[in-house]
C-alpha cells in the first residue's frame, strides 16, 4: 500500500494526454451522431453521454489490458475524468476556435 501511494504522482503524469485523446474521440463521435440524431438531442447532453461512455470503455479496456482489478474508487476516478473529457469537448474546442479567430482578425486588422 506505501509504494502505491508513493507512485500516485508517477501514475497521474500522463492524465493530460488520455484526456486529450479522449476529448478528440468524443468530438469525432459527437459530430457524426449530431448528424444522424438531425437535432433531436442537445449536443452538449449527446457530448457527455458519448464521454462518459468512451472514458469508461478506455478505462476498462486499460485495466482488462494491464491485468489489475478493477476497485470501486477506481471506476469514481473514471466517472470523474469522464466529466473532464465532457467539459473539454463541449467547451474546450468552442474557446479554442474562438481563440484562433480572434487572432487571425488580430493579425489581419495590422
Amino acid at each position: 500500500m506505501e509504494n502505491l501511494i508513493q507512485n500516485i504522482p508517477v501514475a497521474a503524469a500522463p492524465v493530460l494526454p488520455v484526456v486529450l485523446v479522449l476529448m478528440v474521440v468524443t468530438n469525432i463521435i459527437v459530430e457524426v451522431l449530431k448528424k444522424l440524431t438531425w437535432g433531436k438531442l442537445p449536443t452538449n447532453v449527446l457530448a457527455f453521454a458519448v464521454a462518459m461512455v468512451v472514458t469508461l470503455l478506455a478505462f476498462f479496456a486499460a485495466c482488462q489490458i494491464m491485468g489489475v482489478a478493477v476497485i470501486w474508487y477506481m471506476v469514481v476516478a473514471a466517472i470523474i475524468l469522464g466529466v473532464f473529457v465532457a467539459y473539454a469537448a463541449m467547451f474546450g474546442f468552442d474557446k479554442l476556435k474562438q481563440t484562433l479567430e480572434q487572432i487571425n482578425s488580430i493579425k489581419q486588422n495590422k
